[in-house]
């Protein structure tokens, strides 16, 4: 099944259902409460502006070999909720894939914001009078994420208008979404020009999820990365770079990131399937290089594919 049709509606991402845990866990129906993996890449996605890269030009060409940006649905079926992590540039195509629906009021129960970069919350653009109209949609963020949006425009017409619905979340403290989801924001270091940027923990009424998309320096960080994995089933942490060489002309230090090989080092016993590389940028050749992907699979890793489900 092409990726193109595999975005159109969430029934398509079940039926071929790819669950991010060992064979044994595997479940023949979508389990009531899962997360959806609805995009992998950096910011920029695939293809990438100003590109010119061979993975660019064959997304170019077909758009089956497109990569959405990263971002993450929750589902409580039981419930009827959805939720995303993050409001990407492919806002649009993510909320078809998640709630199964290509009418103008697609249903979504919330968005939690990570932070401020361009395809972590531009996307709430989609939510205003020039294109959906929404209503009264719930957006949570940080305390000074929220003051981004409520006092620039064009974030704050958004607010005025009353098509979001800002909810302040702290990092530490549990949110709850419904009966058996809730997350707890963790605050996390990552270049905080805009607003400070957090990540979450995922908890289900069965198992738990860690979603880091974005962090400057693991040693930067406040908590102990293999402590933080090892509490959690899955762990879908920042893949946008594999080797510094990427970079071309230049400085890490301009877009921060752990390299793959990195974080892998610092997690030598992580159970296999449990850690899974996402946020790729379009240079990362783990997005098309097989043997790349095998050898970091042979260690017990993985990367993450648009549509997977995981249970939760």
């Amino acid at each position: 099944m092409a990726k193109g049709q595999r975005h159109a509606v969430l029934a398509a991402v079940t039926i071929a259902l790819v669950v991010l845990l060992p064979a044994e866990h595997a479940v023949p129906e979508p389990p009531s409460v899962r997360a959806v993996i609805l995009g992998i890449a950096q910011d920029g996605g695939v293809p990438h502006v100003g590109c010119a890269r061979d993975v660019c030009a064959a997304a170019w060409r077909d758009p089956s070999r497109r990569e959405r940006v990263a971002s993450l649905g929750l589902v409580d079926e039981t419930e009827g909720r959805i939720f995303l992590i993050d409001a990407t540039p492919d806002l649009p195509s993510q909320l078809v894939t998640l709630t199964g629906r290509a009418d103008r009021r697609p249903v979504v129960d919330g968005i939690l914001l990570t932070h401020a970069h361009v395809g972590h919350y531009a996307g709430l653009m989609y939510l205003g009078r020039e294109a959906l109209g929404a209503s009264g949609i719930p957006v949570h963020a940080t305390p000074r994420m929220a003051r981004l949006l409520r006092e620039n425009q064009p974030w704050s017409q958004l607010v005025a208008l009353g098509q979001v619905s800002l909810r302040e979340i702290e990092p530490g403290r549990p949110l709850v979404l419904t009966p058996r989801l809730r997350v707890v924001p963790l605050r996390v270091p990552h270049r905080d020009e805009l607003s400070d940027t957090v990540g979450f923990r995922v908890e289900g009424p069965l198992r738990k999820l860690l979603y880091i998309p974005d962090v400057d320096r693991w040693e930067r960080w406040e908590r102990d990365l293999a402590r933080e994995v090892a509490d959690v089933d899955v762990a879908l942490l920042d893949g946008t770079f594999e080797d510094v060489g990427e970079l071309g002309g230049r400085r890490m230090e301009e877009v921060r990131h752990p390299l793959v090989g990195d974080t892998m080092r610092r997690l030598p016993t992580a159970p296999r399937g449990r850690v899974v590389f996402i946020h790729l940028n379009h240079t990362n050749r783990l997005l098309w290089d097989e043997a790349a992907r095998g050898r970091l699979t042979a260690r017990g890793f993985g990367v993450a594919r648009d549509g997977e489900v995981i249970p939760l």
